[in-house]
């Protein structure tokens, strides 16, 4: 049996996408088959260049009005879509193609500090100001809004009086590189 292809879409340095592309390194069943950014700057394309694994870069009108990027995932046979930090909201045509078949992490319990703007240090920012006692991570399917797709999977972290935004942001990518990987394997697996 061939191996499902995953392609990553991220924004910047990756590092998820790298966690994701170790574990599945050794696997049979998945490997990372190409990675996607709409940043040409994009750290997340040397660790592409490192492993070894091809990958593209799009515009936000190359990404909505046209077949270019659905044309490159189609050209590596691709099965699965992770987003892991990319800031762009997936379109349509692309979401039907890929219908369940897209995951994304979000750094914050959804339904609580998710939607547009709602990413990275804005969302640790926003939980701070709260002065929530716990955050966590997402993991779920995408639709055609932000952060409203089906859940797959949440875990939290405390958080005590002192933790700054900074703080925040480290034990929620600690969460991040710890289940990111393991819940899309299962995901695939289950579907």
């Amino acid at each position: 049996m061939s191996k499902t292809k995953l392609a990553i879409f991220a924004s910047g340095g990756g590092s998820n996408a790298e966690k994701i592309i170790e574990y599945f390194s050794t696997s049979v069943d998945v490997e990372v088959s190409l990675i996607l950014s709409n940043n040409a700057n994009a750290y997340v394309l040397e660790r592409a260049a490192n492993h070894n694994i091809p990958s593209f870069t799009f515009n936000a009108s190359e990404l909505h009005d046209s077949e270019k990027v659905i044309d490159a995932l189609a050209a590596h046979d691709i099965h699965w879509i992770v987003l892991a930090g990319f800031l762009q909201l997936i379109p349509l045509p692309m979401i039907k193609k890929y219908n369940n078949r897209i995951i994304n992490i979000h750094p914050a319990l959804l339904p609580q500090y998710g939607g547009k703007g709602m990413y990275g240090h804005h969302v640790h920012r926003a939980v701070f100001n709260n002065f929530e006692k716990e955050s966590g991570i997402t993991i779920h399917l995408v639709n055609e809004e932000y952060d409203k797709g089906r859940i797959l999977f949440q875990t939290t972290v405390k958080l005590t009086t002192t933790d700054t935004p900074d703080l925040i942001a480290s034990k929620v990518l600690q969460l991040e590189h710890e289940h990111y990987a393991p819940i899309i394997e299962n995901t695939i697996m289950d579907h």
